[in-house]
């Protein structure tokens, strides 16, 4: 079968990736996806069963950090593009291991540039590398009238964030100095279905329905900015066929929560959910020793993005939180298998065995 393009998208089987794999491969039967993910501890093949079996869609597993394995895997397909998210992203984990986050956010990004570089020898008609970041890399905001902009300066202030800078920061080197054709987007906090339950909606999800405490960080006054999932993935189409060849593009719900309030709203709808009256779930919460160096408010202004290439959230969070608690209660057994590590042990072994 012959193909318009092919397209690598990096940390496919986590929980951003899967939804972009997964418009990406129903939206463009022309379009060859290969999903590459090393298949860590956020990385589920279950969240792709649905299309697995699709002819424009090939799993590929492995580590971007392996040069020659990714010098190999571009000579294989010959991509047209890249859309890059495979991260380590938690800033707990960055804290207690910072050199992971090194290896993958850093050397893996740059391994790709090198590859996209090297394989399209300049020849740059119809190609395209999108790299993902987040909107950490700005640091925090005090005033509440500020917003992240495209040309806010970078504070990062943890490891993670600092990672992801540094890996902003090549992605554009490479577009200035080699002419690789680029586009980067900075994101606010995603939430929404197969979302990996260290994170804090689905952590408060599982917890309510497991009747445990709920950790707060702090006294719960920190401020994100929350972006259904399916709305970022609709985003990435966007930026990827429309947007301007070196460009940033900042992704944002425009829907400012406090982590308490938002733990309120889902100890409400859960309650409602699980029919317990209103208000019980909220007995659950603790607060527990704030973050180091946890910022206080993230706030995107996503301007740019709605007027260039007529983006914009398609659900208020009200309904995009009510249908993320409906499907985790509709798919328990997903976040069992998370939880127990299953799913992990099963695709482990066998993609360890299948390249024995």
């Amino acid at each position: 079968m012959t193909f318009e393009k092919t397209i690598l998208i990096t940390g496919g089987a986590g929980f951003i990736g899967s939804h972009v794999v997964r418009l990406f491969v129903n939206k463009y039967p022309q379009y060859q996806i290969v999903n590459l993910d090393k298949l860590t501890y956020a990385g589920n093949l279950e969240n792709l069963k649905d299309v697995d079996s699709n002819p424009n869609y090939k799993f590929e597993h492995g580590d971007i950090v392996d040069e020659n394995y990714i010098n190999e895997l571009f000579g294989k397909y010959s991509f047209d593009g890249v859309i890059h998210l495979a991260a380590e992203s938690h800033v707990d984990r960055s804290i207690t291991d910072p050199m992971a986050f090194v290896k993958t956010n850093v050397i893996g990004t740059c391994n790709l540039l090198n590859a996209a570089k090297n394989t399209w020898k300049g020849n740059f008609e119809g190609k395209r590398f999108y790299h993902v970041s987040t909107d950490e890399v700005y640091g925090e905001l005090h005033d509440p009238s500020e917003f992240f902009v495209e040309t806010t300066s970078y504070d990062p202030r943890s490891p993670y964030s600092a990672s992801k800078a540094s890996s902003d920061h090549f992605v554009r080197a490479y577009h200035n100095t080699y002419g690789l054709p680029i586009v980067v987007s900075n994101c606010s906090n995603n939430y929404g279905p197969n979302h990996f339950p260290e994170k804090l909606i689905p952590l408060m999800i599982n917890n309510i329905k497991n009747g445990k405490p709920l950790p707060v960080y702090g006294k719960g006054e920190n401020v994100r900015d929350w972006l259904f999932v399916k709305d970022h993935a609709r985003a990435i189409d966007n930026i990827f066929h429309d947007g301007r060849n070196g460009e940033t593009y900042n992704i944002g719900g425009n829907n400012e929560w406090k982590n308490l309030d938002l733990v309120h709203l889902l100890c409400d709808l859960m309650d409602s959910r699980l029919e317990k009256e209103v208000g019980t779930s909220r007995n659950l919460i603790t607060y527990v020793t704030d973050r180091a160096g946890h910022d206080l408010r993230y706030a995107i202004d996503a301007t740019k993005l709605m007027n260039e290439l007529g983006w914009e959230p398609s659900v208020t969070f009200e309904e995009g939180l009510a249908q993320t608690v409906d499907w985790y209660f509709d798919n328990w057994s997903w976040i069992e298998n998370i939880t127990s590590g299953d799913y992990q042990k099963y695709y482990t072994s066998m993609y360890e065995n299948s390249s024995k």
